[in-house]
């Protein structure tokens, strides 16, 4: 007869592990450019990317790969694209406080991340074409896009575990960025690319960006009216706190 050991009773008012991992999570801080001369060993890669496949996916699916580049001519090449990209939106006169992306090529690697959403049939779906199944596929994109998301935060959080500063760069869902990038790196049509991630020492120190208070977002057994903000207050928002937020330390933002 086979004796089991039972387990350790857990002490859910032990804060050391939870305290530990806010240090990390605390630690996660975007810089836009990078100290050249620092290698990163290729195990850091693998920890990250391992941190990054033990994510939460929708139907234990796991829609996602993961390319590394660290030869400096396609970085520079991707560089390139972010860069024309930069010009295209000031000359749309979009107002968006872009970053300066000529410090990607500065990132010892990148990270890219794609996804086959050809996965939205391991989600609930008909696949009848009725009116019914166009509303289960865009809940299963929806599943599948937040999947994504789940290994790419791990991902971060592993870099900032190792001490590194990321930068997580979302703006290429546009159908020329998926051009430009996925002949560079032989990915097939099928895939989407959805955000790549660049980590590592910072070129010069990082600074915390604002957060919402807790109070502001959290809700307990509905949403609390005093949250809700109308289009007049999210335009607001955008025209006069949008450019403090997104690139002033916290402890400048009025």
């Amino acid at each position: 007869m086979t004796q089991t050991t039972a387990r350790p009773a857990r002490d859910f008012g032990d804060r050391t592990s939870y305290d530990a991992f806010m240090r990390v999570v605390e630690s996660r801080l975007t810089t836009r450019a990078f100290d050249p001369r620092h290698v990163v060993p290729r195990e850091h890669y693998d920890m990250i990317l391992e941190a990054a496949r033990h994510a939460p996916s929708g139907a234990n699916a796991q829609p996602w790969h993961f390319i590394v580049v660290t030869d400096q001519a396609l970085k520079d090449r991707i560089t390139e694209y972010f860069r024309d990209e930069q010009i295209v939106r000031a000359k749309l006169k979009m107002k968006f406080p872009t970053p300066d992306y000529r410090g990607l090529a500065t990132a010892p690697g990148f990270i890219v991340v794609a996804s086959d959403f050809r996965w939205v049939r391991a989600f609930p779906v008909l696949n009848d074409g009725s009116e019914l199944d166009r509303m289960y596929k865009q809940n299963a994109e929806r599943i599948l896009l937040q999947s994504v998301a789940a290994a790419t935060m791990s991902a971060h959080l592993a870099a900032a575990a190792l001490g590194y500063n990321v930068w997580w760069v979302t703006a290429i869902g546009q159908e020329k960025a998926q051009q430009a990038m996925k002949p560079l790196l032989g990915i097939p049509d099928e895939l989407s690319v959805l955000d790549i991630m660049c980590f590592g020492v910072p070129a010069k120190p990082p600074y915390k960006r604002w957060k919402k208070d807790l109070r502001d977002i959290a809700n307990w057994n509905g949403f609390d009216p005093a949250h809700f903000m109308t289009d007049a207050e999210i335009d607001e928002w955008v025209a006069t706190a949008r450019h403090k937020v997104m690139y002033r330390d916290a402890e400048n933002v009025d």
